[in-house]
């Protein structure tokens, strides 16, 4: 016979139970995916303005261009993307910004903001493999922030990260 404490113990180890399965299994997501359901890709890019003086090209994002997918926010995620280093020490980098193509946000005007991700690695990412697309898997959240290279609207906390072959 149980009794009263030994039945709330159980029940609620059964509530936890799932949440915990569930987290230990990231949900694999594409750069598509971080714009809201509805809002099809060519509505966020804008046609933008060329800098004459700077030789530059500056992209004008309408609304679109900063919507954000609320399905994400908190979700235990892991995606695929190419590094952008902010902070690189001995060890390797730590925190960056995951970009959907080489040389976005460096060679070329950056996309918009909800197709741009900050991460904070728990561990360091090597120097020697910042060419390399990754897998990073954590937790995301909306935020938006601006850097030097672009506005971001995500931010994912990576416990993990691997080498993305395909």
């Amino acid at each position: 016979m149980m009794n009263r404490r030994s039945t709330l113990m159980l029940l609620s180890g059964s509530v936890v139970a799932p949440n915990v399965a569930f987290a230990a299994t990231p949900r694999e997501i594409i750069w598509d995916d971080l714009i809201p359901p509805g809002v099809p890709y060519s509505e966020i890019i804008g046609e933008g303005e060329m800098n004459q003086t700077n030789d530059t090209w500056n992209p004008i994002y309408d609304a679109n261009g900063i919507k954000l997918n609320e399905e994400l926010n908190g979700a235990y995620i892991k995606m695929p993307g190419f590094i952008i280093p902010f902070d690189i020490s001995a060890e390797g980098v730590t925190e960056f910004m995951l970009v959907p193509y080489v040389g976005a946000c460096i060679h070329v005007p950056p996309p918009p903001a909800n197709q741009l991700v900050m991460v904070k690695a728990a561990n360091p990412w090597p120097g020697d493999q910042l060419w390399d697309a990754v897998w990073v898997t954590g937790v995301m959240r909306i935020q938006l922030q601006s850097t030097d290279l672009g506005q971001t609207g995500y931010t994912i906390t990576a416990d993990e990260m691997e080498v993305y072959v395909w």
